[in-house]
């Protein structure tokens, strides 16, 4: 009898783990959802940890969270299933995209178009992470300084970007917003770069070779530090404490959506927390830009011209480790070990505050 159990409950977990379909299966029609593209164990944590600390101050009776995610990628989403299993938390889902997906494929009908539009009209927004480069072949470059090890991950969610704001690459095809144009799509770092690619946009491959001329990172370091994007001196100098990012001011431009939408002076110079080396080159027709950096060399935020909440960043306001004291780290040699949370400051933890505000304030309402 313990042993027929046994093979019962394996049999059962590798059901859970293997299966992940709930847009296919008897989901609640009470509930709104919100789309979590590429829920890793990480993304899942930041998401928890920004409702929970009221960055995220949406209502979960009325709202859960979907993880959506395609089958070629590399990532174990089984590691996704157990951890939100072993901590309870009850509104978190996992759906899994299985269409083959080849690049030639993304700009068009394809095999997960079907899925695509069932996530769409199921859910009221979508939220796209942070992660490693896109492959230039993607918005039509040949490959200089990019790196990436899992192409299936950005093949899905180019095309998944692609069917809901359409590109110049396929002026054809009809975007999915056109059927809700209230619908959130919202990004950080990868997120923005993907969904410029995706609209019709290119990157600039390597900020400080392409944009400041700079090949090492001896020279990286000397580029003027309110314009570096992520840390090279852990590379230049030995020693302990480096953080790998980098934490900059940035600057909006004359859009509204700062100074009129998230309600925070046009004038602010907020620092923001950022870890990438490429960005934004040739904008997409469909965007406008609403932050840059310091120089105005890289453009650090963009907004839809026709969606208004189809907005976007190229810095990390998720980073949990912003809004409270953790480790201390260090960004020169020079410098005195400092939290992020106390790096930051009272302004610019407020600008992040009122952009979660915002963020919040679309997602409240587009939910019943």
């Amino acid at each position: 009898m313990k042993k027929a159990f046994l093979i019962l409950a394996i049999v059962f977990l590798g059901v859970q783990i293997s299966a992940q379909d709930f847009f296919r299966e008897n989901f609640s029609r009470e509930k709104d959802y919100v789309i979590l593209v590429n829920p890793t164990v990480g993304n899942i944590e930041v998401v928890d940890f920004l409702v929970k600390n009221g960055q995220l101050d949406i209502n979960t009776d009325m709202i859960d969270f979907v993880g959506v995610y395609h089958s070629s990628q590399k990532y174990d989403f089984s590691k996704s299933v157990k951890y939100i299993d072993s901590v309870g938390i009850k509104n978190y889902h996992l759906h899994e995209v299985k269409g083959p997906l080849t690049e030639d494929l993304i700009y068009r009908e394809n095999p997960c178009s079907d899925d695509l539009r069932l996530i769409f009209k199921n859910s009221i927004g979508v939220f796209f992470f942070g992660g490693e480069d896109i492959p230039p072949s993607v918005y039509g470059e040949e490959n200089w300084y990019s790196e990436t090890s899992d192409p299936g991950r950005h093949f899905f969610e180019v095309t998944f970007l692609f069917h809901l704001l359409g590109s110049t690459r396929n002026t054809t095809f009809t975007p999915l917003l056109t059927e809700k144009p209230d619908y959130l799509v919202t990004g950080f770092c990868l997120g923005m770069q993907t969904m410029n690619v995706a609209a019709g946009g290119t990157l600039c491959q390597d900020i400080p070779a392409q944009i400041y001329e700079s090949y090492r990172p001896e020279t990286h370091v000397l580029i003027d530090r309110a314009n570096q994007h992520r840390n090279y001196w852990q590379k230049v100098k030995e020693g302990p404490g480096y953080m790998s990012s980098s934490i900059h001011p940035v600057r909006f431009t004359d859009h509204g959506f700062f100074g009129k939408t998230v309600k925070v002076s046009r004038n602010m110079q907020p620092l923001v927390y950022s870890h990438h080396h490429q960005s934004v080159k040739n904008v997409a027709v469909c965007f406008d830009i609403t932050a840059l950096s310091m120089d105005g060399k890289v453009v650090e935020g963009i907004a839809h011209v026709r969606y208004q909440n189809v907005f976007t960043v190229q810095f990390h306001p998720e980073v949990s480790a912003l809004y409270e004291d953790r480790a201390k780290v260090k960004f020169a040699p020079e410098d005195e070990p400092q939290t992020y949370h106390s790096m930051l400051g009272k302004k610019s933890l407020n600008f992040h505050r009122k952009y979660w505000g915002h963020i919040t304030d679309v997602i409240m309402e587009l939910a019943r």
